[in-house]
């Protein structure tokens, strides 16, 4: 275990990630959210296929014990991700990433619905501590679906925050369902496959989406989602890498990092100043899932105590 190498693989990946989401907001305004999802996914995958090659794991990158399992996971990621891509053209930068955050929180309640874990009052107070802080967050669109927009306006152009806040909030949804898959998938696949099989299967599904509206892209938006594609490929791997070297534990705190550079990438290069509201609910839920991973740190070491404590020596 190398801790200080697996947070900077993890900041990498964050960073990564961001950076390719900023690309896709590039092009939100003309090229849909499906379309989107083809380039990230379809161009991940010779940059995955070339690092399983390079750890000698193609063989074993390629096969699957579970191949429902693929399909159902890749399907939640896929709508997840096209859902927040489609958020792009809707809300700030910084808003999406905020509300992305509720991914986490809506994983526990999941897991205990669907996977029978057990959930004690101390996540269960975080996790709506958290979601009290994405309210926050998206209150101020949704006023709107009330009649109640502040500044007396009612124009479209209120209307479609409304709608971005909520496709955004629905992807969050997904990727928390995702997130469960791939919690059952983790019994039997190694990582390597999933991340394989999730770009394959989200290429497949991304095609369905042609009938809604594809637009052929200009050369510089082809090159712009190419980039955000091989990116994405790249920040993956910075991902299973960061695991490899340290405690989920350890490094899953630093994804919230991901606030302060969509916050930087929003002000220098989209020009959206951040909301007192939208940085307060952030703050919330970042708080929420930093105590939700602190508490679950602590449990994981005090049941190691007790597995060594009965473990007969010698």
């Amino acid at each position: 275990m190398r801790p200080l190498r697996g947070i900077a693989f993890k900041l990498g990946s964050v960073l990564i990630f961001i950076l390719m989401s900023a690309l896709v907001k590039t092009t939100s305004d003309r090229v849909p959210g499906g379309e989107a999802v083809f380039f990230r996914s379809f161009f991940a995958i010779p940059v995955i296929v070339a690092w399983l090659a390079m750890r000698g794991e193609l063989r074993t990158g390629f096969y699957t014990a579970n191949p429902m399992g693929h399909v159902w996971r890749g399907f939640a990621g896929t709508m997840a991700m096209g859902l927040g891509f489609a958020g792009l053209a809707y809300l700030p930068f910084p808003e999406v990433t905020a509300i992305g955050y509720a991914a986490p929180l809506l994983t526990v309640i999941f897991a205990a619905m669907f996977l029978g874990e057990n959930v004690r009052l101390f996540r269960i107070s975080m996790v709506l501590t958290g979601l009290v802080g994405v309210l926050i967050v998206i209150w101020p669109r949704l006023t709107v679906l009330r009649g109640d927009v502040p500044g007396g306006g009612t124009g479209a152009g209120t209307h479609a925050e409304a709608f971005g806040a909520v496709i955004v909030l629905t992807g969050a949804v997904f990727a928390a369902l995702a997130q469960v898959f791939i919690r059952k998938l983790v019994a039997t696949e190694k990582t390597a496959t999933i991340v394989f099989w999730f770009s394959v299967t989200a290429t497949c599904l991304s095609l369905f989406t042609i009938p809604f509206g594809w637009v052929w892209p200009t050369p510089r938006e082809a090159a712009t989602l190419t980039l955000a594609g091989l990116m994405g490929g790249v920040g993956q791997i910075l991902l299973t890498s960061a695991y490899r070297e340290a405690d989920a534990s350890l490094v899953a705190p630093f994804d919230y990092a991901s606030m302060i550079f969509a916050l930087a990438i929003g002000w220098f290069v989209f020009q959206e100043m951040p909301t007192w509201t939208m940085l307060t609910g952030a703050v919330l839920i970042i708080l929420a899932g930093i105590m939700i991973i602190w508490r679950e740190r602590r449990l994981g070491l005090e049941r190691a105590r007790q597995r060594k404590a009965t473990t007969p020596q010698g």
